[in-house]
């Protein structure tokens, strides 16, 4: 039986904690505010009119309202109204095919409509119709307001993802983050499960990837390559008992866990234990080590990685006892994994080994495979047959496109959507994970605050992106399932760290992946987010504040001039600034002009920033780029090449730099009219490990009417002036310029014996001096 529910407003004379606006995250597709509050009092009714296969949105909500709101007495009946102070009427059906459901509120009570997963999402959203208050004291009155609501996701899948490899996190955490994503209304948790840095999951039949896989005999100290190695013994991972917990705890929150079984790369903790598994089992993995990282311990043998990066050593794939030893890892996770999807990674796999392997080179002759891209084909189709024989489908991050797709696989495309919309061309289903927009391992503010592994991510950014791509056609676009969000765990040590990434960019992801397209909007959506800070504070759960950051934005003051230094905040609190440490103080209410060496300061109440400007003679001067950087790394354009700003944090602040992923960088300064030059520094980045190399030269060219250049000098010596920070120096004889062409080479195509080998290096470019 459906109550009448007529929205009428109550009119009440005791003080009560309520809702005064509705702010609901991800943003339902249909609602109607009515006017008044409903009063929820004890003993709360829970009224059915059938039995809810599980009931499970009904014991969700009661342990929210007992853990939050100190209300604990419930009662429940049939579909006849008992009297209870306050009910909730519970409307199953069994006709409703997918996520829907309906939620209204009145004086008469509230009402629930939908299948027995519908229901679980209306009561995640009668859970942000309640109060958000600092503390909830006895006997205190709950109101939520009237409303009458009609919702269903836009997309099918709506991920968020976990690596337990790099840091391992305990059973009690990924409970609580299964949590955090049900309030969320996200329904898959993508589990990663294995990696170079450890083994997590207790496989019966090969006993030593838990008793040797999953530890480690030290980890580097800050961001890679690191300060040193801490030398402690560090790992952990899940009994198949504790799994199965999971799991059970995860489908009571329609929630459908993703396992990942890195292959055929990434599999470094899986040789240390079975050093049969590699083509080089003689070879000790110190050989594979990057040699400005420090390692501890035992260098003999195969061992767990200590560091970060991609490595040679993977999985044999010449070898038959390769794939017995993976199919049988695969028996007991499809025995505890009920998903009918299985990733298995596929990424960053190293063909070094491969190259000179011979049961390798023997594979390929007896396949017919053309190049070690046909082989990594070759090993990933022969998994996909093997799960397709279990029922099951393979999925894997977008390489797994390289040397020919699965005939049936789907694909998550990470390196950009570039694989995504190749496999939705190819009718393959595929789950959109671009880097620039949902890896949550990014840096979220650009006043850094703790190590992360670089990159810039705002919640801003999050929510701008659109799982669609524009390029698809109609049919094409139905192959894209949905999007995920990634948390890669290289720099988040405890679960604390891990909270404070994912929040608040996972409640933008959410309300990409739920919501129509056509209700979301920033302004509105900045509106609720204040609201859902205070739900963060009300799990106690940690988050960055970021949003409230002072940000700094660098621009060209009138006629090339100077420098403009420009302050913005969401914070309603006052900006003070000072320049090189001065007396003077003063409040900040336009943009600064900076026109010489400067050491600039700001603050408010939540952020304090500092920049350092130095000035050349190309300082603030007009620049064109006649090489495109990736739209992954864009900086600020060409400007951020001569804005004062030199980096000195490498890619921990990797927004200063633009970056080239193959291509040169060729640039043209205008330096206002013809000055004498004898000198051009270039600053730049080597980073191996994230496939980052010195540039191969630096040559210079000058021009008195920018048409004609002539060459000044050229210099292949790269130095290293901070960490991975260095530059290239090019000198010459005193000549007079007024355009400056600058062109640093890529450095290629990387070589065998160098991380990322066989792919285009990147080039990071920074500030360009010219004296």
């Amino acid at each position: 039986m459906r109550p009448t529910i007529n929205l009428l407003v109550t009119i009440l004379f005791v003080k009560t904690l309520c809702a005064q606006q509705i702010n609901i995250i991800p943003q339902p597709a249909e609602m109607e505010v009515g006017k008044g509050f409903l009063t929820i009092k004890q003993p709360v009714g829970f009224i059915y009119n059938d039995d809810v296969p599980g009931n499970y949105g009904v014991s969700f909500f009661k342990d929210y309202l007992k853990k939050y709101y100190k209300i604990s007495q419930f009662k429940e009946g049939t579909e006849h109204s008992y009297g209870f102070p306050t009910e909730i009427f519970i409307d199953y059906s069994t006709s409703i095919k997918d996520d829907r459901y309906e939620l209204a509120v009145d004086k008469k009570g509230i009402y629930v409509h939908g299948n027995a997963k519908g229901l679980f999402y209306a009561f995640q959203t009668l859970i942000q119709l309640l109060p958000t208050p600092d503390k909830i004291l006895p006997n205190t009155n709950i109101q939520i307001p009237f409303v009458s609501i009609k919702d269903s996701p836009r997309f099918a899948y709506r991920g968020m993802h976990l690596d337990v490899g790099r840091h391992f996190f305990p059973v009690s955490f990924i409970k609580k983050y299964i949590d955090y994503l049900a309030l969320h209304k996200f329904n898959t948790f993508h589990w990663h499960l294995t990696e170079d840095q450890g083994w997590r999951i207790e496989i019966k039949k090969y006993p030593k990837l838990t008793q040797v896989g999953a530890w480690r005999n030290g980890t580097i100290i800050g961001r890679y390559p690191g300060k040193g190695n801490d030398g402690k013994r560090y790992g952990g991972y899940y009994t198949q008992a504790q799994i199965k917990d999971v799991v059970a705890y995860a489908q009571k929150r329609y929630i459908t866990i993703l396992p990942e079984i890195e292959l055929p790369g990434h599999a470094s903790a899986a040789i240390a234990a079975y050093p049969e598994l590699s083509c080089f089992p003689n070879e000790p993995t110190i050989r594979y080590f990057n040699k400005q990282c420090t390692w501890s311990g035992d260098s003999t043998g195969k061992q767990v990685q200590q560091t970060w990066g991609v490595f040679n050593d993977v999985f044999c794939a010449g070898k038959e006892n390769t794939f017995k030893f993976l199919q049988d890892v695969m028996d007991e996770v499809l025995a505890l994994f009920p998903s009918k999807v299985i990733h298995v990674g596929g990424d960053e796999s190293p063909k070094e080994n491969w190259k000179k392997c011979p049961r390798c080179q023997g594979r390929m002759k007896e396949k017919g495979l053309k190049d070690e891209h046909e082989l990594q084909s070759y090993f990933i189709q022969r998994m996909e047959k093997y799960l397709n024989s279990k029922g099951r489908t393979l999925i894997g991050w977008d390489e797994i496109l390289e040397g020919g797709l699965a005939p049936k696989a789907l694909v998550m495309s990470w390196r950009g959507e570039e694989g995504g919309i190749a496999a939705a061309k190819q009718n393959h289903d595929v789950v959109m994970t671009p880097g620039g927009w949902v890896y949550f391992d990014h840096s979220q503010t650009q006043n850094e605050d703790s190590v992360t592994i670089g990159g810039y991510t705002s919640i801003e950014k999050t929510y701008s992106y659109e799982p669609v791509p524009a390029v698809l056609n109609a049919q094409e676009a139905k192959h894209v399932l949905g999007a995920q969000g990634n948390v890669w765990t290289e720099y988040m040590e405890n679960t604390r760290k891990v909270e404070y990434m994912i929040f608040p960019r996972m409640s933008a992801l959410s309300e990409v992946l739920w919501s129509p397209k056509a209700k979301r909007n920033w302004q509105d959506f900045e509106k609720r987010l204040q609201t859902q800070f205070k739900r963060y504070d009300l799990w106690k759960a940690n988050y960055s504040k970021a949003y409230f950051d002072l940000k700094a934005t660098i621009l060209p003051a009138p006629s090339n001039s100077g420098l403009l230094w420009q302050l913005e905040t969401k914070s309603s609190e006052p900006i003070t600034i000072n320049f090189n440490r001065g007396d003077s103080i003063w409040a900040y209410t336009e943009p600064q002009l900076i026109d010489q060496n400067t050491d600039a300061y700001a603050h408010n109440k939540n952020t304090r920033i500092t920049q350092r400007f130095l000035f050349n003679k190309a300082t603030a001067k007009k620049i064109t780029l006649t090489t495109t950087p990736s739209n992954k790394y864009p900086g600020d354009g060409a400007f951020t090449l001569v804005n004062g700003v030199q980096n000195e944090k490498g890619l921990g602040k990797s927004t200063e730099f633009l970056g080239f992923e193959g291509p040169d960088c060729e640039v043209v300064i205008d330096l206002g009219s013809a000055q004498t030059i004898s000198s051009a520094i270039i600053h730049t980045l080597s980073s191996g490990g994230s496939w980052v190399y010195p540039p191969q030269y630096v040559e210079i060219f000058i021009s008195q009417d920018g048409q004609s250049f002539t060459s000044a000098g050229k210099s292949e010596r790269f130095e290293t002036t901070n960490g991975s920070n260095g530059v290239v120096k090019v000198s010459f004889t005193p000549v007079s310029a007024r355009y400056i062409k600058v062109l640093v080479k890529n450095f290629g195509l990387i070589p065998t014996g160098l991380s990322g080998a066989g792919n285009r290096a990147w080039l990071f470019v920074d500030e360009i001096e010219v004296n």
